[in-house]
């Protein structure tokens, strides 16, 4: 579990967006430490609305090939970003969506080690700072749709460079989580005696990170832009309170939570706008002029 944590997996990208009908572009761009990030820009025409895809850890900007070997431990099913970016361009939304250091295609940073968020913030705005250079979105309104790492890395983005997040409309944050929740739900059900304390040794040992280090819960008060946070909410890998603590600190006045019922498997929450998108499209329709 720590070597999971601490380097995720790299996943191929098993989907293209031309295949569900959209044209779009191979880009490449640095973080603000120079790590090459990769990703798609697909654009909508006549459209001047862009929504920039912050992915979960060990997904990539495609979703999780969790149906195949060796990749079935969460659920084995397919997480599909796909549906998503489909439904969001045919409602007139360019989009980019990239892979986060150490994760698809993009390069290696900091030893190959996953920080959940507090180095791959730099991703975040590079993102940000990559849409505002290119000719053709640098007048375009921003919102992020920001999920699980991706999440956490922009709440600690916007904590240490509030200066990029002035002019971003909205964010959808599905599913942020602090790592501590997932370690000690899991040592609690395997009754592992001082396995908390035995995890956080060995995370250490392989990152020099412990899992005080990851605070999305303070960081989170640092977003001040309009949040609507999602979860799954019978998530069998964590209790729910997790993520009420996280909301309950945005700083935003515009802000909702919405529980995702139905299951209690994580994963299945990051197919769930994809299903059903009636949330998702108010809440960014609503933000966008």
């Amino acid at each position: 579990m720590a070597e999971i944590m601490a380097h995720s997996l790299r996943t191929p990208i098993l989907r293209t967006p031309d295949q569900y009908g959209m044209p779009y572009e191979d880009i490449f761009f640095p973080a603000i430490d120079g790590v090459p990030l990769e990703g798609w820009f697909i654009p909508a025409k006549n459209s001047k609305k862009l929504i920039i895809c912050n992915h979960p850890m060990p997904a990539n900007r495609y979703g999780f090939p969790g149906h195949l070997e060796p990749w079935k431990m969460f659920g084995g099913f397919e997480v599909n970003f796909l549906p998503e970016y489909k439904i969001l361009h045919d409602a007139g939304y360019n989009i980019i969506a990239y892979d986060f250091r150490n994760h698809g295609r993009s390069g290696t940073g900091n030893g190959g080690i996953v920080a959940h968020g507090i180095v791959e913030y730099r991703d975040v705005i590079g993102s940000l700072r990559y849409a505002r250079s290119r000719p053709d979105t640098k007048d375009m309104q921003i919102a992020l749709y920001s999920r699980c790492v991706g999440a956490n890395s922009t709440f600690v983005a916007m904590n240490k460079h509030p200066e990029e997040f002035k002019n971003i409309v909205a964010m959808l944050a599905l599913q942020p989580s602090p790592p501590r929740a997932f370690v000690k739900t899991a040592m609690d059900n395997a009754k592992i005696p001082d396995g908390y304390e035995l995890f956080d040794e060995a995370f250490k040992k392989k990152t020099g990170y412990v899992l005080d280090d990851f605070r999305p819960a303070e960081q989170s008060q640092a977003d001040y832009i309009p949040t609507l946070v999602a979860q799954v909410k019978a998530d069998f890998s964590m209790p729910f309170h997790y993520v009420e603590e996280i909301y309950n600190n945005i700083s935003a006045k515009d802000k909702k939570l919405f529980w995702i019922e139905g299951t209690d498997q994580r994963f299945q929450g990051y197919n769930y706008f994809g299903q059903h998108p009636k949330v998702m499209l108010e809440w960014f329709d609503k933000h966008f002029k």
